[in-house]
């Protein structure tokens, strides 16, 4: 029998790690795994504060410098806190120049969700320099058809592109944006109207690409059978009663988007608060603190063995009549592979 799953240890690829701010300069931070895993992305939120997003990456290089930030289109950079080290197990994140707000006041709380880079998990980072033309072709090391991608300019003001394989039965023709709360677009330059491939994906003269010879960075990902999943649902409004969504494991991490009305995008993970209901929510498309609490209304989430089912009403994740995108990372995969 076929393995259900390449990956048994998803702590491999993916880690989530609270922490609270020493208001040190410096501050190394050790993820909780049971394994060791070098971060290729650094995700870091401010959880008791409203501060801006804060992302390195290891192909753009970590400091100030390389701040890019999910709530905003401002260019990459500033002089606030950052990931400054990379290490083997985790990071260390530093004050910056002005404040460290972002990743290490003292006593505030914070959550980092560190990805790996490998096609075996279905991620990858890539730099190209846009263009300004149609048609061009963007070669990725997935080895696989990107399902879900960000991409952002790093030197100018585009804001956050998204591709999602399931906005609609057209998707090389629809656009999100990471850092809005807009539901989706219809634009055949974007895409150039192109389906992604197994190497390349195409851009026209939208978004990023349109701002001619400037740098931009892509998070690209493939989903991976009991690892990762992308996929949609649609909403229907019963707080207690909302939708199941199967994913092949339990989630780890989860984000949904509402594509046909303007909604955020919320994100949970299983340590926030640590057990169902998953209520502590921050969301991707602003700089707001963590919100908790499981009101009818609320972007709720229960996440179980096999997937994870909508609990409130919210226009940002389980309304009547929404349709909602989803991408999702596991703790555990439902079955493991066969392979011994």
């Amino acid at each position: 029998m076929a393995a259900y799953t390449a990956i048994d240890d998803p702590e491999a690829y993916f880690q989530t790690k609270l922490y609270t701010g020493d208001g040190n300069s410096t501050q190394a931070i050790t993820l909780d795994g049971d394994e060791d895993m070098q971060p290729d992305l650094v995700w870091i939120k401010n959880r008791t504060d409203a501060h801006w997003h804060n992302l390195n990456d290891s192909v753009r290089g970590v400091g100030a410098g390389e701040v890019l930030r999910t709530n905003t289109s401002a260019v990459e950079g500033g002089t606030s806190g950052h990931v400054s080290v990379i290490g083997s197990d985790g990071f260390t994140v530093a004050a910056g120049d002005s404040d460290a707000e972002e990743v290490n006041t003292s006593s505030d709380t914070y959550v980092a969700w560190c990805w790996k880079e490998s096609a075996t998990a279905g991620f990858d980072i890539l730099t190209f320099e846009g263009n300004a033309t149609d048609d061009t072709d963007i070669s990725h090391n997935l080895s696989a058809v990107p399902h879900f991608m960000l991409m952002k300019s790093t030197a100018g003001t585009a804001g956050w592109g998204v591709y999602h394989h399931k906005t609609s039965s057209t998707p090389a023709e629809d656009y999100l944006y990471l850092d809005t709360t807009a539901a989706y677009g219809d634009s055949v330059n974007f895409w150039n109207d192109t389906a992604p491939t197994a190497s390349v994906f195409t851009l026209g003269d939208e978004g990023s690409n349109a701002l001619g010879s400037v740098p931009v960075i892509a998070y690209c990902f493939h989903s991976i059978e009991g690892y990762s999943k992308t996929g949609i649902y649609t909403g229907n409004g019963v707080a207690d009663g909302g939708p199941f969504i199967y994913t092949g494991f339990r989630p780890r991490f989860a984000m949904v988007k509402r594509t046909n009305s303007g909604g955020g995008w919320p994100m949970w993970d299983i340590e926030r608060p640590g057990y169902n209901l998953t209520n502590d929510v921050v969301y991707a498309s602003d700089n707001n603190a963590e919100t908790t609490g499981a009101g009818t209304t609320s972007s709720v989430v229960d996440l179980v063995s096999n997937g994870f089912k909508i609990r409130g009403t919210s226009g940002n994740s389980g309304a009547s009549g929404g349709t909602f995108i989803y991408y999702a990372v596991a703790q555990n995969p439902f079955k493991y592979s066969n392979a011994r």
